[in-house]
């Protein structure tokens, strides 16, 4: 069973970051890349309800399959149950899981960059909604990652990125649909 252990911190630019973290002299795990996610459920909603969820991940010649389960309900980190596989065609597996009942409940995009500092996975996340950095490993690095970066405790999130899309319709007074680019479809 694997733990993923993550914070998510909103930025400015990506690029202004990426020159901070380069003083960490970081392992570049991948260039900038778009990132398709798609989050599926029942129509009954029962894995949203639960605070689980299933990704299908598409990206250019590599995708995933992703079950998670309900985060920790405390702390400054948010820690929960991943299981997480690469499959050879993602298309065909949402087509199957679709099969089975499962829906696209929410798909949502973002061009991603990847590094490793001390152990820590470092993200930097476009999205249609603002810029974001995420710190993945354990606790202590994350903090260690942090702290060189001048990242304060206060600026950590817990939240995903669909609560976060949320949040944004919500002080713009949009209906929300799918956070995807306006040029992707």
């Amino acid at each position: 069973m694997g733990i993923e252990t993550e914070v998510k911190i909103r930025i400015r630019e990506a690029e202004d970051f990426c020159r901070s973290l380069s003083v960490l002299n970081p392992e570049i795990l991948s260039a900038r890349h778009l990132e398709d996610n798609n989050l599926l459920d029942f129509s009954d909603r029962r894995l949203a309800s639960s605070r689980s969820l299933i990704r299908v991940r598409l990206e250019d010649g590599k995708h995933s399959f992703t079950y998670k389960g309900p985060p920790q309900p405390n702390g400054i980190f948010k820690t929960r149950e991943e299981l997480e596989t690469p499959v050879g065609d993602g298309t065909i597996l949402l087509q199957a899981l679709e099969r089975i009942g499962l829906v696209v409940a929410f798909r949502y995009q973002k061009y991603r960059r990847e590094f490793l500092v001390g152990g820590v996975h470092v993200a930097v996340d476009e999205t249609p909604i603002g810029n974001y950095v995420e710190l993945e490993g354990l606790e202590q690095g994350i903090l260690h990652v942090a702290e060189k970066l001048g990242i304060a405790r206060t600026q950590f999130l817990r939240s995903s990125y669909y609560s976060l899309y949320l949040e944004y319709c919500s002080e713009r007074g949009v209906t929300p649909g799918f956070m995807v680019f306006e040029h992707e479809t």
